[in-house]
């Protein structure tokens, strides 16, 4: 109409919510502010890639906690995890806003540049990883020291986690408190090296709100950390030149990203997660118990998990914390229970005065053993499917916790979890880990301890370069490192570990290429470290089903080779080769004790004893030689006796004779024990030991009995006590059993013995 005055448009209003990651009292403000405002639209802090992940954030299968993970394509190892709890206000801020249909947008700077950027000079990943904070001084201590606080994860509480304030307003003077800080900052040399991140991720942010603003929404909520909240508010914006500038020339590299189950321990700052909080256990139980019922809830848990370390806790001593707590709170001017006042009264009440208590249950409720999910629909890579249809299938818990399984071979579904188990070690995705306490190698019984850790999701994609399941991927891995083999023993090794993962084309592979390196290989060392794992290959293969007499041909050959040339390759050694040669000695005696076949047995007792018999040879390894031949049968004590007699004797300098004595006497105490002519010859030498002699063999001799345990030392001592010092030339063997007999005490014994049998009284 004529004269009809125009009224501009308002300007769209945009709420900025500062808030602290994965903070309980932040993310009900965020609830509030969400409620209070109803915005068209919400923008999260958090690199645009995400936004392909939101849909998914309805299903009722993603549970958290969870991360979204952000992955280079073509080199997965490149990848930032943006983890999110139940209690996490960006969390809460997009659920609500997929309830609700209300469009998520996510901003920050572009994975894209930032994993393009997160790499060395020399191509390894460069600390920190995008979206977690720079060193930098802390805001919020210097918050916490101006309101007089020492600890700025209690300040904040206090000011923000326990808010009462309406949620808006409490979220503009967290944002003019923040602006503040940032200006005092000014100037700080460790601030302004940080600074250059925080402009472009700043930047980007603003970018991301002006697309919004353009695309004509009026009421926006933006949820970001708080310390960028005071340079968000488009009042504030500079020109988007500025911002434009920043971002140009950026390098880029190809990403994807996707859901991956989280750890709540992954959560706590102490694993290294930039944005961690201390407690992610008590922030969780905060969250989701009503107010009212918070902290008799916390006791009752603790009380529970007491119990389950068999501890007392009874009903009236969770009524007596509770109270405490409260009475610490109002004493200490709290607005209500924390943390600090629920441990100090469990400690007091529950545990007695005792800290110790309360550190058994530390993880389990203050840090917490959650383990978030994924849904099936989740975009994954092949490999990845293939597990977890595997782990279904074979019904294997996925948990943040360790589990001891044991297996049972001759059973169908323990031989397939070992394989899988197996299969995942060679692809580098240590998921089963072999337990050391009641695995036995060879037989039919396995035990492994599992646990997940979330940068499994990145080795499983890093994985995926090597085929699209796990067997082929296992497969593929193994034959790639035979190729790259640098000796036989590490052949041998692979084939090991490829029977056991049931991949019968990779141990054919690896056989030929082991069998043709073979045929040309003239290092004696390099044979006899191959022995044992091949030994153990053919043993193993009898409890798997698999046939392996391709690898027991081969073994054959390198036991006969490793033979004939054991001799020549004993001599000449100094001191550092004599151990590596007298470990693979020892190695492959193993294994072909383990075999037992008359075959492997006969070259190899017979090379043994050529390098026993041979003064030429190191001592170290003649004495092992020698021990290991006494100890199958191959050698009788008379011999031995005068090899150590004649090694020990005063021709014989005196490292050279602790040398041999080392090799000789390594293994068990029982043979000194039960042999006093070898105890008195090591007596005899060892206390007629030149003085200016005896400090450099004392540590070589300290050395070799110390491989003892206390209690055969202690049985040594009293047998030598027994025996008596000998004198030269005077053998322990000629004494009589009865010698050392107090047939007086021993009348007692004699008599019910005597009785026992039926024998009548003993004269």
């Amino acid at each position: 109409m004529p004269g009809a005055r125009v009224t501009a448009p308002s300007p769209p209003r945009v709420e900025v919510l500062g808030i602290r990651h994965h903070g309980p009292g932040s993310a009900r403000s965020v609830l509030g502010a969400l409620a209070e405002l109803e915005p068209e639209v919400v923008v999260i802090e958090g690199p645009p890639e995400l936004d392909a992940l939101v849909p998914m954030a309805g299903d009722p299968d993603l549970v958290p906690p969870v991360a979204a993970l952000v992955y280079a394509v073509d080199e997965p190892r490149r990848s930032a995890f943006y983890p999110f709890a139940a209690f996490s206000p960006e969390w809460v801020a997009l659920q609500w806003a997929v309830q609700r249909r209300v469009p998520v947008r996510f901003a920050d700077l572009p994975a894209t540049h930032g994993l393009a950027e997160a790499v060395e000079d020399d191509g390894s990943p460069a600390p920190p990883r995008p979206g977690e904070q720079p060193a930098r001084p802390d805001p919020l201590a210097m918050l916490a020291s101006a309101a007089g606080y020492d600890d700025p994860e209690r300040w904040w509480e206090d000011a923000v986690e326990h808010r009462r304030a309406s949620s808006l307003e409490q979220f503009r003077h967290v944002r003019e408190a923040l602006e503040e800080v940032r200006e005092q900052l000014r100037g700080d040399t460790a601030y302004e090296v940080a600074l250059a991140e925080d402009e472009r991720r700043e930047a980007a942010m603003r970018t991301v709100m002006r697309a919004v603003l353009r695309a004509g929404h009026q009421r926006v909520a933006v949820v970001c950390g708080a310390f960028h909240a005071p340079v968000l508010d488009p009042a504030t914006f500079p020109p988007a030149s500025h911002d434009t500038a920043l971002l140009k020339g950026l390098p880029k590299v190809k990403v994807a990203a996707t859901w991956v189950p989280w750890t709540a321990a992954r959560l706590a700052y102490t694993s290294g997660y930039g944005a961690g909080v201390r407690s992610p256990g008590w922030y969780q139980h905060l969250f989701v118990t009503p107010e009212e019922s918070v902290v008799s809830a916390w006791f009752v848990r603790v009380a529970q998990a007491l119990r389950d370390e068999r501890l007392d806790a009874s009903t009236a001593s969770v009524v007596e914390a509770t109270r405490l707590a409260e009475a610490l709170a109002a004493v200490r001017g709290r607005p209500s229970v924390g943390l600090t006042e629920l441990t100090d009264a469990a400690q007091a009440v529950l545990a007695e005065g005792s800290a110790l208590p309360l550190q058994l249950i530390d993880r389990t409720l203050v840090i917490g053993q959650e383990l978030g999910s994924v849904p099936e629909s989740t975009p994954m890579v092949p490999l990845a499917a293939d597990l977890a249809r595997q782990q279904k299938s074979l019904r294997l818990k996925v948990s943040a916790t360790e589990a001891v399984l044991e297996l049972d071979l001759r059973r169908e579904a323990g031989r397939a979890r070992s394989a899988l188990f197996h299969r995942l070690g060679l692809i580098g995705i240590d998921w089963a880990r072999p337990a050391e306490v009641g695995r036995t190698t060879g037989t039919f019984k396995e035990a492994w301890v599992l646990e997940w850790e979330p940068e499994l999701s990145v080795a499983v994609i890093e994985a995926s370069v090597h085929g699209t399941t796990v067997a082929t991927a296992a497969e593929s891995s193994v034959v790639e490192q035979a190729e790259q083999a640098a000796d036989l023993a590490a052949l041998g090794r692979l084939i090991e570990q490829s029977l056991r993962a049931e991949l019968p084309a990779a141990v054919r592979r690896i056989v030929a290429t082991l069998s043709e390196r073979t045929a040309r290989q003239h290092d004696t060392l390099a044979l006899l470290t191959t022995i044992e794992p091949l030994a153990r290959t053919c043993r193993y293969g009898n409890v798997r089903g698999v046939d392996v007499e391709e690898v027991a041909h081969v073994l054959r050959t390198v036991v006969v080779r490793a033979s004939v040339g054991l001799r020549a390759a004993c001599t000449s050694l100094d001191d550092d080769a004599a151990g590596a040669m007298r470990a693979a000695v020892e190695a492959a005696h193993r294994g072909i004790a383990l075999l037992d076949e008359e075959d492997l047995r006969t070259p190899w007792h017979r090379a043994l004893a050529a390098v026993a018999e041979d003064d030429a040879v190191h001592g170290d390894v003649a004495g092992r030689a020698n021990r290991l031949l006494l100890d199958a049968g191959e050698l009788d004590r008379t011999t031995a006796g005068d090899r150590l007699s004649r090694h020990l004797s005063r021709a014989a300098s005196g490292p050279a004779a602790a040398a041999w004595l080392d090799g000789f006497l390594t293994g068990e105490a029982l043979l000194l024990l039960h042999d006093d002519d070898l105890l008195g010859i090591i007596d005899e030498w060892l206390t007629g030991i030149p003085e200016e002699a005896f400090e450099d063999v004392l540590p070589l001799v300290r050395r070799t009995f110390a491989q003892y345990q206390p209690p055969e030392r202690r049985q040594l001592g009293q047998h030598l006590r027994r025996l008596g010092r000998s004198t030269p030339g005077t053998p322990h063997a000629g004494r009589d059993a009865t010698d050392d007999v107090d047939l007086d005490r021993a009348g007692p014994a004699i008599a019910a013995v005597a009785s026992l049998l039926g024998l009548g009284a003993a004269s």
